[in-house]
């Protein structure tokens, strides 16, 4: 039972609290990932709603990934040394404050700043896996984790038919007034419902250094790959990006590495289930996130250019799947790690993707089949992002839990930015002719990704042995 060897066996408060605690947490999650995909259904249409180029327009979705990449690892350490679910409730309160500049802004530069700040909140996610461990009892915690984690893909899923139909019935700002709403019971959630003497913190002094450094190699390496399609990715932009990105990242490791309380310990995220892990997230993020560019498109592209021509909504509905079947496979998730371990429960995740994929490849697609390789990839992922938090939490120090999350997060991301900027790539190479081909190496690629997801996980060493 990896994970409740790292927890305590029975915890302070009730089952019916901890129950309580497990929701507010899932919905302060779910809130934080829709966030994240509001504005995709119109992500065409920004140009004209605008009035502004594309190329400014993009800026709108590339401000939100910046900063939750950024935001998501300082925001992991400050739970640690300041409490875990006061730092929630500073993200959930950056939520309000930008859905509300976004829903009072007539331009693009109020827009691009309610996305920043909208971008700092997705850090509620992996604050939120941390804080399970203060609050449950150790046999509910893998059940909590899968469900809390999964929330990361189901808001994506089911916020994108909700965008959908709030954008073809009403004012596209009325997505603001929703994300603020949410945003608001959130903040009350987190505030009535989940203890004030969970996870108090280490207390200590801020590695502010380390943070600006972290940021500029992480804005330096995702701008890179975010816009290396737009900007091209031998043009003097992309490298300088990159160059300035991986510089920083040399300097920042070599001051973490001396710097008495680090932002991210560097000496505990090389060991071999930590780095591994982080490793095998960053192959599952792609293997997501190929099938999540890749099916929009494929259902909205016209039928003579290798696409199904269905409208927006209806193809939003098919990608719905996807988180219910995540949503459903938490309580599953949870009791086969306690029986076999979260990192067999990681490989059968990935091995799950493989199959999705492997039938994309063998199989005409059609609307309904795209809809159960939906299913089958949101099992997939279910398991597998019920692990990974597992695995961290089992070998890092209670006091770094946040940040160990925080940074395991940042490797998803940083894999679905690789997938989205690949997977953008080549479909735009074949933007004007029959893509069918394309799509079909889109789906060789995130078999690829999840083959080498379980791989890697095969070599993650149990946790006695990682503590060893």
């Amino acid at each position: 039972m990896q994970v409740a060897a790292a927890t305590p066996s029975l915890s302070p408060y009730s089952s019916t609290r901890q129950s309580l605690v497990v929701a507010a947490l899932a919905f302060a999650g779910m809130g934080g990932s829709f966030m994240q995909t509001i504005l995709i259904p119109i992500q065409g249409e920004l140009p004209r709603l605008l009035d502004a180029p594309p190329n400014d327009t993009a800026w709108v979705i590339t401000a939100t990934l910046l900063s939750a990449s950024v935001c998501t690892p300082i925001a992991g350490k400050l739970g640690d040394m300041f409490g875990k679910r006061r730092i929630a409730i500073l993200l959930t309160i950056l939520l309000i404050i930008g859905s509300l500049l976004c829903l009072f802004s007539n331009g693009l530069p109020m827009l691009i700043v309610g996305r920043l700040f909208q971008g700092a909140g997705a850090g509620v996610i992996p604050l939120g896996i941390s804080l399970l461990r203060d609050v449950l009892d150790g046999r509910r915690l893998p059940s909590a984790i899968a469900l809390v984690s999964g929330t990361l893909g189901i808001g994506g899923a089911i916020g994108l038919p909700l965008s959908a139909f709030v954008t073809e019935n009403f004012d596209w700002h009325v997505l603001f007034i929703l994300s603020a709403g949410i945003s608001t019971l959130s903040l009350l959630f987190l505030m009535l419902i989940v203890p004030k003497t969970s996870g108090r913190g280490s207390g200590g002094r801020v590695d502010f250094l380390g943070a600006i450094g972290l940021a500029i190699g992480l804005v330096g390496v995702l701008l890179a790959i975010s816009q290396g399609n737009r900007w091209g990715w031998t043009s003097t932009a992309t490298l300088t990006s990159i160059a300035v990105g991986v510089v920083a990242f040399a300097i920042w490791g070599w001051y973490e590495l001396r710097v008495g309380n680090p932002l991210v310990d560097l000496r505990v995220s090389v060991r071999p289930a930590v780095l591994l892990t982080n490793l095998a997230s960053v192959a599952m993020g792609f293997a997501l996130f190929s099938s999540s560019v890749s099916f929009p498109q494929l259902l909205g592209l016209p039928v003579d250019r290798g696409g199904l021509g269905i409208d927006l909504l209806r193809a939003s509905l098919m990608l719905m799947p996807s988180g219910i079947a995540m949503l459903i496979m938490s309580p599953v998730a949870g009791r086969i790690a306690r029986r076999v371990g979260s990192r067999a429960l990681l490989i059968a995740g990935a091995c799950v993707l493989a199959l999705a994929y492997a039938l994309c490849i063998a199989l005409p697609l059609n609307m309904w089949l795209i809809a159960t390789i939906n299913c089958i990839i949101g099992i997939g992922i279910g398991l597998g992002y019920a692990a990974m938090p597992s695995l961290i939490m089992a070998v890092v120090p209670r006091h770094e839990t946040a940040a160990a999350n925080g940074l395991n997060a940042l490797m998803r991301s940083l894999g679905t930015t690789s997938a989205a900027a690949v997977v953008g790539a080549i479909l735009a190479s074949t933007a004007a002719a029959d893509q069918s081909g394309s799509f079909t190496m889109v789906f060789v690629l995130g078999l690829i990704a999840a083959i080498l997801c379980a791989s890697i996980a095969f070599f993650i060493p149990a946790p006695a042995e990682a503590r060893a």
